[in-house]
């Protein structure tokens, strides 16, 4: 009876035993096969992310936001063109503007003046015209008024003759310099243009004068 009672709790021992064993296997083998099941579903979920088509409606905007990518780019480079066209519009209009200021500058002959009464050059008013004649033989396109002028006294009609053998004489000057005679004319205001509006000698020997204009080329 008491050798059978052991031989009971041996083969209890035994049967618990190997329940343990077989549950904790069981247990293992579904944690590798979990395992295994999420790497599976990781490389399907990944390899169906770069498999996917791009929805339609995706192309769609992207398309749109390269062409109105582009539509910038393209305003910003004809703005930048334009901005430099103007610019370069600006300069030139700016260095002719100069130039030109320039020419007249050199073409500038300052008055010259008369005694009382007389048209004839005196030494200091041919070496003004000597000085400014170079100029108009360079620019030739340019030309040349030269007024004749005189102080109050006398009559209005005599004054008006007198102007006008100062500045004939200046001009013939010039064209003995070289300028040809047709860039250069002549005209006579007598004293209705005064210089100096004083009544003494002083502005009487600044108002008996020529004064040069002149005339830049038409284009």
């Amino acid at each position: 009876m008491k050798r059978n009672l052991v031989s009971v709790g041996l083969i209890a021992l035994v049967l618990c035993l190997s329940v343990s064993f077989l549950t904790g296997c069981a247990k293992k083998a579904g944690v590798r096969d979990q395992a295994a099941m999420t790497q599976e579903q990781k490389a399907a979920a990944q390899a169906s992310a770069v498999d996917k088509p791009a929805a339609p409606g995706d192309d769609a905007a992207a398309r749109e936001r390269a062409l109105r990518e582009k539509e910038l780019r393209e305003k910003a480079e004809k703005e930048a063109a334009e901005k430099a066209k103007k610019e370069a519009a600006d300069n030139a209009k700016k260095e002719a503007a100069a130039k030109a200021a320039a020419i007249l500058k050199e073409l500038q002959i300052p008055d010259i003046n008369f005694d009382f009464d007389t048209y004839n050059l005196k030494p200091l008013a041919q070496t003004t015209l000597k000085n400014g004649a170079p100029a108009y033989l360079k620019y030739k396109d340019y030309k040349l008024v030269v007024e004749g002028h005189c102080d109050e006294r006398g009559t209005v009609e005599y004054n008006l003759a007198l102007g006008q053998k100062r500045a004939d004489e200046a001009a013939k000057y010039l064209v003995d310099l070289g300028i040809e005679k047709e860039r250069i004319k002549t005209i006579s205001y007598g004293k209705e243009m005064p210089l100096d509006p004083g009544h003494e000698e002083a502005a009487w020997a600044k108002n008996r004068r020529d004064h040069f204009v002149i005339f830049p080329p038409v284009k």
